[in-house]
């Protein structure tokens, strides 16, 4: 999955934009955030890292330290609180069906 594709999927849901508030002279990293239109909170976080691409995502605290102990390619939350987010390496271990589904549950989360 390319980065354009990962910000389509997280665009295919209901009343979201695509966001850029990190100017690139703040950080070497171009942040994409995903938003929702009601509230403006970010729910995705997509960036690239070391010819890597990820994306933080929000989590349940039940769920956070399960997920991260199943799957490889999912981290604590770079750059974001530990507790509550994850990042998850696209093209790693986590599927499209499952990332998917992180996504829709970060969505929820912060709607």
């Amino acid at each position: 999955m390319t980065r354009k594709q990962l910000i389509s999927l997280c665009l295919k849901l209901n009343n979201v934009y695509e966001d850029y508030p990190f100017n690139k002279r703040q950080s070497n990293l171009l942040w994409t955030t995903i938003r929702h239109k009601q509230n403006k909170k970010i729910f995705a976080l997509i960036f690239e890292r070391d010819d890597k691409l990820y994306i933080n995502l929000k989590c349940e605290l039940q769920y956070v330290d399960e997920i991260r102990e199943l799957k490889a390619d999912v981290f604590p939350g770079f750059h974001m609180n530990k507790r509550h987010w994850n990042t998850v390496m696209v093209n790693g271990d986590v599927s499209e069906k499952e990332l998917t589904k992180m996504i829709e549950h970060s969505y929820r989360l912060t709607l």
